[in-house]
């Protein structure tokens, strides 16, 4: 009995892992992110579910009052990210033509992020306790950015969905509930609550700091901004925006080396600033 259960299990997870595909999310850029990842999920769906759950949150977010209340500082997000979304076409070519979106949130917590398909959201807490410039914002917006370019949350999706298959197959056999929950939620849930790997937050960081870079912002302000995150941090708990990133050593270690490696590209888009070209 214990054979024909496994055999079962075996024969159903091989044909359900079947539809993975792998894919290039992005091109590599000249900080080379180019790791193939394997999705169960289509991006038309996670993007349904991004736009669902970006516009509820928004809604109440409207409701609270803390939406967009300190006009000067959206006027100065918008500004920041309006340069750096032309820049995402160097990674991808359909990501110039996403429905970009950002808004303000009034609340003390130090955070950002960016859904699929561009939905984004930086709390004021992030851009006062930092005292964030301008350059230390367009570094957060980048990295914020380069989780949906690189599909973040529909490769983390995919592989809750691949876990849940082998327990949910495993229940079915055994007689055990069922498992599993909307696009949406789970959108909203691995964009706000749970923990990427390292790996996607490094890949983050070395797009993130070309984005900004492109875009005529100091990348040298990525090694800067984290500096202020760990002084903040201090000896405690540090923020849940970076408690499950990178080691804080290694990370500013890595970001000052790639800070100069796009260097070139800064200098280039600063030079094309000023000839008005």
């Amino acid at each position: 009995m214990v054979r024909i259960v496994l055999v079962t299990f075996g024969l159903a997870a091989a044909a359900a892992l079947s539809g993975c595909q792998t894919v290039d999310t992005t091109k590599a850029g000249v900080v080379g992110v180019d790791r193939d990842q394997r999705m169960m999920v289509s991006a038309e769906e996670v993007n349904a579910g991004s736009a669902k759950a970006y516009a509820q949150m928004m809604a109440e977010a409207q409701k609270k009052g803390v939406l967009d209340k300190d006009a000067a500082t959206v006027q100065r997000v918008h500004a920041i990210t309006k340069r750096l979304i032309p820049q995402t076409a160097v990674f991808r070519d359909d990501a110039a033509k996403w429905p970009w979106e950002v808004h303000v949130i009034s609340v003390d917590e130090v955070n950002a992020w960016c859904m699929p398909h561009g939905k984004m959201a930086i709390y004021t807490g992030l851009i006062q306790k930092l005292n964030a410039t301008d350059d230390e914002i367009a570094i957060v917006m980048g990295h914020e950015i380069s989780h949906a370019l690189r599909e973040h949350s529909r490769e983390q999706i995919s592989r809750q969905m691949s876990q849940q298959l082998g327990i949910g197959l495993v229940g079915a056999l055994l007689g055990v509930g069922e498992l599993g929950q909307s696009i949406a939620g789970q959108v909203a849930n691995v964009t706000l609550t749970l923990p990427k790997s390292r790996e996607a937050e490094t890949e983050a960081d070395r797009i993130g700091i070309e984005l900004a870079a492109r875009a005529g912002f100091d990348p040298n302000a990525a090694v800067g901004l984290w500096e202020k995150m760990g002084k903040l941090a201090g000896g405690n708990q540090p923020p849940k925006w970076l408690s499950t990133h990178p080691p804080h050593g290694d990370r500013i270690s890595d970001l000052r080396a790639y800070a100069q490696k796009v260097m070139p590209l800064y200098l280039a888009a600063k030079g094309s600033a000023a000839t008005g070209k």
